[in-house]
Formats: structure tokens, sequence, C-alpha cells
């Protein structure tokens, strides 16, 4: 259940209301591509049914209605994007008694299945390329290589400080996605990185822009000399842009898939990405196109020996 914040009685709560409550309280910076994403959908939800609509006068009919005629275009991802935005608003929106059942309402806007991927992983000729190519940026390639060979998600990386990191055993302590601390642990690569990174800071982000924060940002995402802690999204730029169009989350998903490739088991494909469930697990161990031919061609019979 929810923190409660009532505003007024539940049959006075207009969406605009409820929309500002449940946003306001997306306020952690690790919210906040959440609450960029989900405003856009809730903008929508307020202009299409009119911000004085109370909240408890909404059907699950009139939502389906509104949904569907907004989104009907759309491909499966985004459909589903934004009925999980709409679906945790609603789920505030009951926490708080404005109205009686957010699975109720929705229940008319059914999710829609997504046809499996299985071509995510990069080849290891991809990944060998992106990792040893000096034309890149030192800050980049240690990025990319600890995002490979520790098979952490992005967040995790960009979120470390140096005081974090135990370089002489080759690990660092992460925060997981629910709050779970945990411990990370990369190779040879990257450890002879870092210190070429770190130039002697003892402090601060590990990863930091180049020139110093032109806005006011908290202590704890400044280095000692003010440049901020690299941003998700500039990482994520720099990546697609080097890759062309891979993302900084295939670097995990490919490291994954190697690593279940040459056999490594559930429990330490588990520990290397801080999954708690086999099944989410799952759809990264399965075998690359790369791994699929190299299979075939040793067992082809008409194969040169």
């Amino acid at each position: 259940m929810g923190t409660v914040h009532r505003l007024s009685p539940a049959a006075d709560v207009t969406l605009g209301e409820a929309v500002s409550a449940y946003l306001a309280t997306l306020d952690h910076p690790e919210s906040q591509a959440t609450r960029r994403a989900y405003g856009n959908t809730y903008r929508a939800l307020a202009s299409g049914l009119g911000e004085d609509t109370a909240a408890s006068e909404v059907s699950a009919a009139m939502l389906a209605e509104w949904f569907t005629n907004r989104w009907a275009a759309a491909k499966p991802a985004t459909w589903d994007t934004n009925r999980g935005a709409l679906r945790s608003l609603l789920s505030y929106c009951e926490d708080q008694g404005w109205i009686a059942s957010a699975a109720d309402l929705i229940r008319d806007v059914e999710i829609r299945k997504l046809p499996p991927d299985r071509s995510r992983a990069l080849s290891r000729a991809e990944v060998e390329r992106l990792l040893t190519d000096e034309h890149f940026p030192l800050r980049e390639r240690a990025l990319w290589r600890m995002l490979y060979e520790t098979a952490a998600r992005s967040a995790e990386v960009l979120r470390l400080d140096v005081e974090d990191l135990d370089l002489a055993n080759r690990r660092a302590k992460v925060r997981r996605k629910g709050g779970a601390v945990d411990v990370i642990v990369w190779q040879t690569g990257t450890a002879r990185l870092l210190p070429r990174l770190l130039k002697g800071r003892k402090s601060g982000p590990v990863f930091v822009t180049e020139r110093k924060a032109r806005v006011q940002l908290p202590p704890a995402d400044l280095d000692p000399s003010g440049r901020a802690r690299l941003s998700y999204q500039q990482a994520e730029d720099l990546f697609k842009a080097a890759a062309g169009g891979k993302t900084l989350h295939q670097l995990r998903h490919s490291a994954l898939t190697h690593d279940a490739e040459a056999g490594t088991g559930t429990p330490m494909l588990m520990a290397r990405s801080g999954h708690t469930s086999a099944r989410s697990l799952a759809k990264y161990a399965r075998v690359s196109a790369e791994a699929l031919e190299r299979h075939q061609a040793e067992r082809d019979p008409a194969r040169r020996r």
C-alpha cells in the first residue's frame, strides 16, 4: 500500500489532482525518466477525459474507449507501456481510496503480448570491436567494458561512486533494481581501465561528464572538481552512435547470452545479472544466431575435414 495523501473527500478528487499527487511521489532522481514518460500518458488522460472529472466517476467502459481511440494504432510496446503507466496511476488512486478497484477499471484494456525478440545479443566480434577500439574515449570504453564484464544494469553501474569500488579485488557494491545491495565483479579489461579513468580520484561518481555541471546538483552527483555524474540518457546516446543504434542494455543481454552459450549455469547467471527469478533470466539465456551458425557448421556432414 502506498502512502496516503488525501487531497479531499474521495468523491471530490479530480483526475488532474490525482495525476499531480501521483507524479509528486516520483521525486527521486532515479524516477525522473519514469516521471517524464508517465507524465505524457497522464496528460493525454486528463485531456481526453477532462482534468475536472472526478476519479470516482471514471468507468471501465469510459477508460477503454479513450485508451483504444488514443493508442489503437500503436505498436504493442507503446500500447503496453502506456497501459502500465495507467495501471500504476489507478493502483495509486485505489490505495488512496479515490476509486474502488484499479483492476476493474482497466480490465477492458488488455495487454498486447510482444513477439519475442531473439536477436538482441551482439556478436562477440561486435562486442570486441566496441570494447577495444581506442578511437572511442576512455570513459566510454571503461563503462562499456564494465557493463559487459559484470552483466550489470546500466543504471547500477552509472550510480557507482569511487568509494563503492574495491579495485584490489575487482568488485563493487551496487544497489540492484528493487533496492537490494549486491556485489558485481569485473575482469582484467575493466581493472586496467579504471585507474586510468579515475586518475587518483578518491570520491565522487565513477563516470562523470567532461565539463563542470552548469546547474545546481546534489553534492553526491558531483566529483571534487564539480563535474556531474554521467546521465543514463547521455551514456545511451553515445553508445547508440558508436554501435549503430544498439543499446546499452544489449551489452548486458550479450554478456549473459554468451555466458549461457559457454555453459554457465543458472545460479551463476542469476548472481551476475542480479535476477531473483529464473523465469526473468530465461530471455537472456537463449542461444544467439552466431552460436547457432557455429553449431550447424561444426555438424554439417558436407563440411570439409
